[in-house]
């Protein structure tokens, strides 16, 4: 079966109603408004598909950042804590760049006014999450750190004027001048509902999109994040890098909303505890660190206990307990929409998709396989998470990467060009995929490639795939499809257990797995057309 691609509409006339800058960075989050601001005061346009700070997974982080800043810590133990967390194969010199950039970037945020909790002498206070073993995480009023960052940048990207804001278009496609060479986008405007589809001209393309969340049925993420970012750039042929790896927040608020609410894993920092109905905290025989063992391994016992009908509660009320409302204000405003009183209740809890450490393959410098093309944030795939993020690097990793991207192209494209926008009608591309083929691929995602897989279960999970990719003619589902197609087919082919890729049929991690995996969507669907022979 040959990769998706939807017709092309007939090219009309460039209509001279705006100009496009030569450097182009797709997403409103964190990643995308960083690099920006970092590349000031050349000019730059942001494309947003919701108003900047607004659908990005960026706002929603509770915890903070990862940072070697208080006494007793250091880069090494950072470095080290983030090189076991992510199960043996990180990239070490792009994860030990990182940790090694994150002081700096610290007080790049703080001179953009984000307001970090600080002790009365004006140190930087900092708290443990899992797998860290210092506290080192930066945070702001306990759990508002997300928040606190996005309104600081927003304020400042509407504050500089080298900042041109396209907000409610929403990217599609690449425009390729050549096989390898990025020359554009295709975007459709009023927030994708558009009939008419507007090609921007560029030298420099940024995709900083965000991750997979959306994908499946539970997740913390907005809806935005579909994979859209990491299909678009498969299918202009970029090279996706550990894509089965997806990381389950074990703590996501048990109380069927979509997004689900998050517990952030500061709470079980403090002490929270994780019980089931009957009141046994059960991560104390399956790990030595109990609620703080590493993600993947708190989020299977969390599942195994809800499919089990054993339930799965975080027990806040001695750790926290009357404080709560103070220092976690997001989390308690969660609990009280749902008719909880987490100082005096048990928070029901089930595993979510959080983040996905796969994405297009990036190098030091942001730069993808394709050129003209950067990348940063969740969308990619630098190396510095491995098979499993370390709690509170993802927002680190947004930051260094970003402002490297910035320098690279500020030195190496130091003179702007502006370039009319053009039209594409599109009267045979649909806009949004239908909303039961999006249920059914999250529901298919949910049930074959979640916490738990298995071979039989993910060729089930390619053969739905499949069959709701012939069906659509919407270039925006190709890329969430294409996205699903890369998780499937990479997980089924990694016949191993490692981070955030979990098979009961193969259960133990193997050395001879124990390595990043590349691919492109032509591979991909060579192995899908494989796979559908011997079925």
């Amino acid at each position: 079966m040959a990769p998706i691609a939807p017709k092309q509409a007939e090219l009309f006339s460039p209509d001279a109603f705006a100009d496009s800058d030569d450097v182009i960075i797709i997403g409103g989050g964190l990643a995308g408004l960083f690099c920006a601001l970092k590349m000031a005061p050349r000019a730059v346009t942001v494309l947003a598909a919701a108003p900047i700070g607004t659908g990005a997974s960026s706002a929603w982080a509770q915890a903070g950042i990862a940072a070697a800043v208080s006494k007793g810590d250091t880069v090494d133990k950072h470095l080290a804590d983030t090189l076991e967390a992510g199960a043996g194969i990180v990239d070490e010199n792009i994860a030990a760049l990182m940790v090694g950039q994150a002081a700096d970037r610290i007080h790049d945020l703080l001179e953009y006014g984000v307001p970090f909790d600080t002790d009365l002498e004006g140190r930087l206070i900092t708290s443990r999450e899992a797998a860290h073993s210092e506290n080192r995480v930066v945070r702001v009023k306990g759990d508002m750190a997300g928040k606190a960052i996005m309104g600081a940048l927003v304020s400042a990207v509407h504050n500089t004027p080298s900042i041109r804001l396209l907000e409610g278009y929403v990217a599609e496609e690449l425009v390729m001048s050549s096989k390898q060479q990025v020359a554009g986008l295709i975007a459709r405007p009023d927030e994708g509902r558009s009939q008419t589809r507007i090609e921007l001209k560029a030298r420099a393309v940024v995709i900083a999109t965000g991750g997979v969340g959306a994908l499946y049925e539970v997740t913390t993420n907005p809806k935005q994040a579909r994979g859209g970012g990491a299909g678009m750039a498969a299918r202009a042929g970029a090279v996706i890098a550990d894509p089965e790896f997806v990381q389950f927040h074990p703590t996501a608020i048990n109380v069927g909303k979509d997004p689900a609410p998050l517990a952030t894993e500061a709470l079980r920092g403090e002490g929270c505890t994780l019980h089931n109905d009957a009141g046994e905290r059960f991560m104390v025989a399956i790990d030595e660190d109990a609620e703080m063992a590493p993600r993947d391994i708190v989020a299977r016992a969390i599942f195994e206990e809800v499919t089990s009908g054993r339930g799965a509660w975080l027990d806040c009320t001695k750790a926290v307990g009357d404080h709560f409302e103070d220092e976690f204000p997001t989390v308690f405003g969660y609990c009280q929409d749902a008719g909880i009183d987490p100082s005096k209740e048990r928070i029901p809890v089930i595993p979510a998709v959080h983040y996905h450490m796969g994405g297009i393959l990036t190098d030091a410098d942001g730069r993808t396989s394709l050129d003209g093309l950067w990348a940063c944030g969740e969308v990619t795939s630098t190396g510095a998470h491995g098979a499993n993020r370390l709690a509170s690097n993802s927002l680190l990793e947004a930051v260094v990467f970003s402002s490297r991207i910035a320098d690279d192209i500020v030195e190496h494209l130091p003179v702007s060009e502006l370039h009319p926008i053009g039209q594409r009608s599109g009267p045979e591309d649909t806009t949004e995929p239908s909303p039961e083929n999006l249920k059914k691929l999250r529901a298919t995602m949910s049930k074959y490639v979640g916490v738990i897989r298995t071979a039989e279960g993910m060729k089930k999970a390619i053969s739905i795939i499949v069959e709701l990719s012939e069906k659509s003619n919407s270039s925006r589902f190709a890329n969430t499809i294409t996205t699903a197609k890369m998780i499937t087919v990479a997980a089924l082919l990694r016949e191993e257990s490692r981070g955030g890729h979990f098979r009961t049929d193969f259960p133990d991690p193997v050395e001879s797995w124990k390595r990043r995996t590349f691919l492109t969507l032509a591979e991909v669907e060579k192995a899908i057309e494989e796979i559908c022979e011997t079925a």
